[in-house]
C-alpha cells in the first residue's frame, strides 16, 4: 500500500491532483485506520490510465463519466468500449492535426535556412 504522497511522486501528479480526482470519483482510495488514503497496485494502474487519458486531451467530465460506468460494473461496458472508440477517434484526429503541423513547419524552417544561407 503507498501513500498520497508516495504515489504522487511515482506517478509524477501533485497530491493535490489525486486529492481532486478522489473529490471527483475518479479514484476511490482505501482508508487506513486512521483515515489515511492507501493505494494500491490497482490504484495506480487506474491513474496510469486515466493520466493518459488526460495526455491525449480527454475532458476530466469524461474520464469523470468513465470512472462512474466502471465502478457501476460490467453491464456498462458497451457504454465505455463507446466512450474509448470515441476517444481513439479523437486522437486520430489529433494525430493528423500535429502532422499537418509538422508539414507545414518543415516547410517554413526550410524556407528560412535556404534565405539564411543564401546571405552568407
Amino acid at each position: 500500500m503507498f501513500t498520497i504522497g508516495e504515489v504522487a511522486e511515482i506517478m509524477g501528479i501533485s497530491t493535490h491532483t489525486l486529492r481532486y480526482y478522489e473529490k471527483e470519483n475518479i479514484i476511490v482510495p482505501v482508508r487506513d485506520d486512521n483515515g489515511d488514503r492507501r493505494y494500491d497496485d490497482s490504484h495506480l494502474k487506474w491513474l496510469q490510465f486515466v493520466i493518459k487519458l488526460k495526455e491525449t486531451q480527454m475532458p476530466i467530465a469524461k474520464i469523470k463519466a468513465y470512472a462512474s460506468l466502471a465502478l457501476e460494473g460490467e453491464h456498462t461496458t458497451q457504454e465505455r468500449l463507446k466512450l474509448l472508440e470515441e476517444h481513439k477517434d479523437s486522437i486520430k484526429k489529433q494525430i493528423r492535426t500535429l502532422q499537418a503541423a509538422d508539414e507545414m513547419l518543415e516547410h517554413k524552417i526550410a524556407v528560412y535556412k535556404d534565405f539564411i544561407s543564401e546571405r552568407d
